[in-house]
């Protein structure tokens, strides 16, 4: 009776962990990288859904606006045995994405006198993006998903 709630909660079943490349930046377009899946129990994964995101963020204090942006989403669908006793199971993916460009990015890109006023105006208004990709995958007979997510340095 344990196990079988065990099982459904996701305890001692599969572990998702992201491994990204080191080197990011948001123009390149894609993102590669593997999953690792592991398990103490022989289980299935049916899907792993891979989602890049920007969070962008600008003002201060109560003034702050946080606005979050899905960049790229990818959708592994192959049935996956990820075998018992820790051994890992490898899965390498490329995530292309679109970035988003705020309208003081697009008045910058006209012209180099206009690339300053808008480093200048996003300075003072605290403007930042951060990036992130989440991982979750789906296995069979398990009510709570594993997942991961890692920020990306730009």
């Amino acid at each position: 009776m344990l196990g079988k709630v065990k099982q459904w909660l996701g305890i001692e079943g599969v572990k998702l962990e992201l491994v990204l490349s080191p080197d990011f930046d948001p123009a390149m377009g894609s993102l590669s990288g593997r999953i690792r899946l592991t398990s103490k129990h022989a289980q299935t994964v049916s899907a792993i859904k891979i989602v890049m995101v920007e969070k962008y963020s600008r003002g201060r204090d109560e003034g702050q606006l946080v606005d979050e942006y899905e960049l790229g989403r990818q959708i592994i669908t192959d049935l996956i045995e990820v075998p018992a006793d820790g051994i890992p199971v490898e899965i390498n993916f490329r995530l292309f994405f679109e970035p988003v460009a705020s309208p003081v990015d697009e008045f910058g890109r006209r012209n180099p006198l206009f690339g300053g006023l808008a480093w200048a105006a996003k300075k003072l208004r605290n403007v930042n993006s951060e990036y992130r990709v989440e991982a979750e995958a789906q296995v069979q007979g398990v009510g709570l998903n594993p997942f991961d997510k890692q920020i990306l340095n730009s």
